[in-house]
This record gives structure tokens, C-alpha cells and sequence, in this order.
């Protein structure tokens, strides 16, 4: 490969090594991970994604795309880096309940668009996590108890497939690829835009309280009861901070998709717990839906791992976190304990721990990763042993998320349809 050779084939912006801004256009959201590409290509529009797929197939090279990078893995060393910020058209329609996204879309426009309308998308916690990247890996949204995954809600993708053709991927047109582009990743095609479904949200509740560390336990046993009763529109998850210079904290954070006096007494359990730091609660916008866990909106350096629980274990209220910078448990069931319509399938685990540290410095990701293997030992009895592929962290593959009959298909569909390997997903499901 030439970088002469790639900026004929593209009408948009190359980069490769040693051309300023090269470092800056190939960094990873998550600035713990390195990403050893041999070029980046910021593409102007879908056309531009064809002509580098099928510069990439003549030249024998490989493509992984990113609109960011929030969950990267790193394993791109000699590749090309596909930026696909550009594509960011963005139709909401409140008639038909549906939005069409472009490939660089991050879920605030989507809820910014879609909330004064009366609807909501099924968004994560942070407004600036890619619609595509968020999808393809399946998907846990707020409103994922009542709606399943993300994934589950697609109706079309508009893709490339491995031999530079533009296709429109639904259920009728070529269920295999449509039902693997659901939740197994990009490793089969790239995906310039997709269409899904939105949900009413004529109000919503929620918001996060958080109390001083001593009342942990309370917090937990509030957290427990409430999700064992909980209606598939109300979802809680607990959480443990311990943030440099500070003294530890629980809290909860939770949204109710339904009036706010419903919400509210749903939650009645966490009134009287005392030591109250914040507790912002009470109706929220659809495009502040963001806003509860104040995630950063900025790229920053995080050592973090997750895995999915079976049960609750007393401990997750009081083993000691530290260096890691916070715990959550997430609760989950309902529409996702039932059969999902693509690759993510049935999500039956009730809970989801996830653990995060800060890695600044390689000390700093040794010590996080420890402590991650430290709690994942010690909460073994609950761990369930494999974890959603939107969630991998980069010691992990694709073996570790979908049971080995899915996988099995996955790993088929790649072979069909890019045998010259092309593509190269976050987590490859080859790998």
C-alpha cells in the first residue's frame, strides 16, 4: 500500500504515518489503548466507504472501522483505521416511530431530535457512544427491560459488503447477514447508516442519588428488593465510588419510563436511608437521559471489565474497590431474558457487573487489572462466565460472549461473506 495509491481511491481525508495529525486522527476514545493502524481514512460519505472497501480487496489489506472508539481492542496493527464521524444524517420520524442514522451519529442527537417529539431511542448511559458501533455489538440500553437490545429494534442497515457493493440489509433481503449484524459486530460488512425503532416516552423519571459509603449496605439491600419486584419500565442500578481525594460513596442511578409519581413510588425504599450526598431525581427529558450517570464527554484513559452475575453476593456492598475508581451492578431481565431477534439472543444472567479503574500509566492499568481479578475471584460463586459482546474488554474475544453455537454461526457468515478477511471487527469473531 501507497498512501498516494489510497488518496486517489478516496475522496476524503488520508492519513499515514509521519503526516501531521496522524496521531491524533488514529487515537482511541479510551486513551489507555494504542492503535498501531497503517492509515486512517476519514470517509465524506458512503460512496467513499465503497471505494476504500474495494481498494482495500484488490490491495489485500484490511479494514476495521470506528466513529470513536469507546471500547476498543487494539488488535489493528497494520490495518486501516475507517473513520466514519462524516456520516452523521440523521432523520427522526415521529409518524413512523423510527430514525435513520448515519454511521457517525452519537446517540445525544438521536435523543435530542427524537425527545421533543414524544419518543425515546434505546441510548445507553452516555450521550456520546456511537448509534452503529453501540448496535452492532447488540446494545444494553436504559430502556433494554422493556425493549430488549438495541440491536433488536434495527429494521434496515444501508452497508458495504466485502466486495465494495453498496447493500440495503433487512430480515427479507438476506436474513443471515441482517440476523449477524444484530448484536455479532462488524466483522461481515460496514455499516454507512441504519434505521430503528423508537419508543414512546410521553414522561419519564429518574436520576441518580448518592449517599455516604457507611450506608452501603442499606443502599444494597434497598437496590435488591426493588429490582425483585421491579416492572420492566423502571431500571436500577447500584453503584460504589472511590474517587481519588474523596471519601467512598453508594449510590443509585435509575430511570422509569412512565409518570414521574409511578416512578417515585417505586422507589419508595430508598427514602429513609440517611447520609444523603445528592439526589437530583424527578422528571427528566429524553435528551438529559445522559446526564444521570455524568459519564465524561471527553476522552480519557479507563482499565475496565465486566461481567454478568447470576445473583447477588453481600460483597458486592463491601469489598474493599480500591484502586478501582467505581463498581455497578446492573439490573436486567425482563424483554432481555426473552429471545432476541439477532446474534445477541437471550440475555437470561438478571444482572451485569461492571468494574472500572483509570489508567494513566501502565502501574495504574496493572493495579486496576489486579483488582478486577481480585472481585471476579472473589464474587466467582455468582459470575456467570461469559459476558456481552459489547462489553469486552481487550483480553477478551469474541469466545467469551456468545455460547458456542452462535458463535459457530458467526464464525460461518464470516467465512461467507469475506473469505479474504476485509474486515476486521472490534473483536473478530475468527480470533
Amino acid at each position: 500500500m501507497t498512501i498516494g495509491d489510497l488518496r486517489r481511491a478516496v475522496e476524503g481525508r488520508v492519513l499515514g504515518l509521519g503526516d501531521d495529525g496522524f496521531d491524533e486522527a488514529r487515537r482511541a476514545w479510551n486513551l489507555t489503548i494504542e492503535q498501531p493502524v497503517a492509515a486512517v481514512v476519514e470517509a465524506e460519505h458512503a460512496g467513499d466507504v465503497a471505494a476504500l472497501v474495494r481498494y482495500a480487496r484488490r490491495s489485500g489489506l484490511t479494514v476495521t472501522a470506528q466513529a470513536g472508539g469507546h471500547d476498543p481492542s487494539g488488535d489493528v496493527e497494520g490495518v486501516i483505521l475507517l473513520r466514519t464521524g462524516r456520516l452523521d444524517g440523521l432523520r427522526v420520524s415521529a409518524r413512523e416511530r423510527v430514525a435513520r442514522a448515519g454511521a457517525g451519529v452519537n446517540w445525544g442527537r438521536v435523543l435530542a431530535e427524537a425527545g421533543p417529539q414524544g419518543l425515546t431511542g434505546p441510548a445507553g448511559s452516555s450521550p456520546v457512544v456511537n448509534v452503529t458501533g453501540y448496535t452492532l455489538g447488540g446494545g444494553l440500553s436504559w430502556f433494554g427491560r422493556r425493549y430488549g437490545w438495541a440491536s433488536d429494534g434495527v429494521r434496515a442497515f444501508d452497508a458495504v459488503d466485502a466486495d465494495g457493493e453498496r447493500v440495503r440489509v433487512t430480515g427479507a433481503s438476506d436474513p443471515q447477514l441482517f440476523w449477524g449484524l444484530r448484536g455479532g459486530g462488524g466483522d461481515f460488512a460496514l455499516v454507512t447508516s441504519l434505521e430503528f425503532d423508537l419508543h414512546p416516552a410521553p414522561s419519564l423519571y429518574g436520576g441518580r442519588v448518592v449517599w455516604r459509603g457507611a450506608r452501603s449496605g442499606e443502599v444494597f439491600e434497598a437496590f435488591r428488593g426493588i429490582t425483585e419486584a421491579a416492572p420492566p419500565e423502571l431500571t436500577v442500578w447500584f453503584n460504589r465510588f472511590a474517587f481519588p481525594g474523596a471519601p467512598p460513596m453508594a449510590g443509585l442511578d435509575l430511570t422509569y419510563l412512565g409518570d414521574p409519581r409511578e416512578g417515585a413510588a417505586l422507589v419508595r425504599a430508598i427514602d429513609g436511608i440517611g447520609d444523603v450526598v445528592s439526589d437530583d431525581r424527578g422528571p427528566v427529558a429524553v435528551a438529559g437521559l445522559g446526564g444521570i450517570t455524568a459519564e465524561p464527554t471527553a476522552p480519557s484513559s479507563s482499565v475496565a471489565r465486566a461481567e454478568l452475575l447470576t445473583g447477588l453476593d453481600e460483597g458486592l456492598a463491601t469489598e474493599p474497590i480500591g484502586p478501582l475508581i467505581s463498581i455497578q451492578v446492573r439490573h436486567l431481565g425482563g424483554a432481555l431474558a426473552e429471545t432476541g431477534a439477532g446474534a445477541s439472543g437471550t440475555l437470561r444472567e438478571p444482572y451485569l457487573l461492571q468494574m472500572l479503574g483509570v489508567g494513566p500509566t501502565a502501574d495504574a492499568v496493572a493495579a486496576a487489572r489486579a483488582t478486577q481479578d481480585r472481585l471476579a475471584e472473589r464474587f466467582g460463586a455468582v459470575i456467570a462466565g461469559r459476558k456481552p459482546y459489547t462489553l469486552l474488554n481487550p483480553a477478551e474475544s469474541a469466545a467469551d460472549a456468545f455460547p458456542e453455537p452462535v458463535l459457530s454461526r458467526l464464525r460461518a457468515l464470516k467465512r461467507s461473506r469475506d473469505p479474504h478477511g476485509v474486515f476486521r471487527a472490534n473483536h473478530p469473531v475468527l480470533g
